[in-house]
């Protein structure tokens, strides 16, 4: 089983679930803690290959990775803890596999906040993953990392986000590093079809301003789900929840009572 760590509030308190993206950990979440145990019950989870779930690899090693597979191990850890039903909250590649679980389990997820969602993958995003497949296997992974961390977080403000992620993408095995990057071969269909979808759950997309590959495709989503929000944040890039993270952790927690199931 996943790692994971709880902050319990009490035997009433709903369940936030944090989910990071690829390459990042729990630890991407340290500024939201404070203040969303002092509302409700905090689940941090690693996932697989990352943090400390990387010593978790060898029930791996044989499978393909899918966004399907991954959101069936954060399932996992919910049910080991009879979390009948959460929040979720999710950052970058994080927000994929939260919409993934969504398909999957609707009935365990109340509403959701996606920060720095990728929902498209324009031009230059594919570029970037086309550059990644052809390199993959013979360059550094940390180089691919940082290469693509600076296309998506370019601004000085950006390099705390960077830094963060960089930190943490060290830990990863180059392996393990190939086997989420074949997870890009999913994403163009998948994110076509949640597009084209819409589940029936209130959805918070929380997106700095400067978040320029991925902020337009979010805005068009929003105008054609009716259960989906918006919130921009000026002067901020990709990552909202470090970079501003007070401004996050105000919108996302009254999101998140405003849809709570009490």
């Amino acid at each position: 089983m996943l790692y994971y760590k709880e902050y319990i509030k009490s035997e009433v308190a709903e369940w936030v679930v944090f989910v990071h993206g690829a390459g990042g950990s729990s630890s991407i979440w340290f500024s939201q803690i404070k203040a969303f145990k002092e509302e409700f019950n905090v689940l941090l989870i690693d996932l697989r290959g990352h943090g400390r779930s990387k010593d978790l690899l060898q029930k791996y090693y044989e499978e393909n990775y899918s966004f399907e597979n991954i959101s069936k191990d954060i399932l996992e850890v919910i049910d080991h803890l009879s979390i009948e039903k959460a929040h979720f909250v999710g950052v970058s590649l994080g927000t994929i596999i939260i919409r993934s679980l969504s398909e999957i389990a609707p009935e365990r997820v109340h509403s959701s906040i996606l920060c720095g969602a990728i929902t498209h993958m324009n031009i230059r995003s594919r570029i970037l993953v086309f550059i990644g497949h052809l390199f993959k296997r013979v360059v550094p992974y940390m180089w691919l990392y940082r290469f693509f961390a600076w296309i998506i977080m370019p601004r000085k403000h950006h390099e705390k986000s960077r830094s963060l992620f960089i930190g943490e993408a060290k830990k990863l095995a180059q392996k393990e590093f190939i086997k989420w990057f074949k997870l890009t071969n999913e994403v163009n269909p998948l994110l076509r079809y949640f597009k084209e979808k819409e589940v029936a759950i209130p959805m918070l997309y929380v997106m700095g301003e400067e978040d320029y590959m991925f902020l337009p495709p979010v805005k068009n989503i929003v105008e054609n789900h009716e259960m989906s929000f918006l919130k921009v944040i000026k002067n901020c890039g990709h990552v909202c929840n470090v970079e501003k993270p007070d401004q996050f952790n105000e919108v996302s927690i009254n999101f998140l009572k405003k849809y709570s199931m009490s």
